[in-house]
Order: structure tokens, then C-alpha cells, then sequence
């Protein structure tokens, strides 16, 4: 049986390998249209639609946290100390959904202060599967 931390690891490079084919597939059906030129985009879309660049910072966001969050989930796992990730690791991937969706969504002051609120969730179940990890091997 899979621990909550390895489907949460999982579901988060599968959230991120579903921005990308999203936008890829609307960057091909852009050249299909000959709407834009096989070699006119710039990475952060900035020129195409607002949604294009939303999803493009949105993708980069989860990119951007693979490593940090991924890692902790990794290490959790690899040390077998997947106890310390589990009760959260749900909790964890669906803020990292919320705020990618919000993100697509609005750019509206409201919008992005939910994106953060999701972020900061984030960022603070980070900060607590860091600690126990490390007081598992320092004490």
C-alpha cells in the first residue's frame, strides 16, 4: 500500500505534468492556427493571452517548489520516515492545487491573496515536515 506521502509526491509532479501539457497543448493548437509562430513564444508568455501567462507563472510556481517540497517528501520517504509527512501530505497537495487554480483564475486582490494564503499553507507544512525530518537525525 502507497503511503499519503508518496500519492501526494506523485499527485504533485502529476498537478505539474498537467499545467504543462495544458499549455503546450494550447501553444500547438496556436501554431496549428498559425496564430503564433513556432518559435514566437517567450517562456513566460508574455505574448499571449492573460490566461497564457497566468498558466505559464502558475506551471513555473509548481516547478519552482518541486524541488523544496518534493525533497521533503523524498527524504521522508527514502528514510522511511514517511509518519512524519503522511497526516499532512493531503493537506499539502491540495493548497498547492488551490493556489495553482486561483492562480488561473484572477489576478484580482482577493484572488491573490487566497494564491498566498495557499502558498503560506504550503510553506508552512514545509517548515514542520523540515523540523521533524532533521530532529529524527540530529537527536
Amino acid at each position: 500500500m502507497m503511503s499519503q506521502t508518496i500519492i501526494a509526491l506523485l499527485g504533485f509532479i502529476a498537478w505539474s505534468l498537467f499545467l504543462l501539457v495544458l499549455m503546450e497543448s494550447i501553444r500547438s493548437k496556436l501554431v496549428l492556427t498559425k496564430e503564433v509562430a513556432p518559435n514566437g513564444f517567450n517562456p513566460e508568455n508574455s505574448n499571449l493571452s492573460p490566461f497564457m501567462q497566468r498558466l505559464a507563472r502558475a506551471h513555473a510556481n509548481c516547478i519552482e517548489g518541486l524541488p523544496i517540497f518534493g525533497g521533503l517528501l523524498i527524504a521522508a520517504i527514502v528514510t522511511s520516515n514517511t509518519a512524519i509527512t503522511d497526516q499532512l501530505a493531503f493537506w499539502f497537495l491540495g493548497a498547492r492545487i488551490i493556489q495553482s487554480v486561483i492562480h488561473l483564475t484572477s489576478l484580482s486582490p482577493m484572488a491573490v491573496t487566497l494564491r498566498f494564503s495557499a502558498f503560506a499553507v504550503q510553506m508552512a507544512i514545509g517548515v514542520y515536515w523540515c523540523y521533524g525530518l532533521l530532529d529524527v537525525f540530529v537527536s
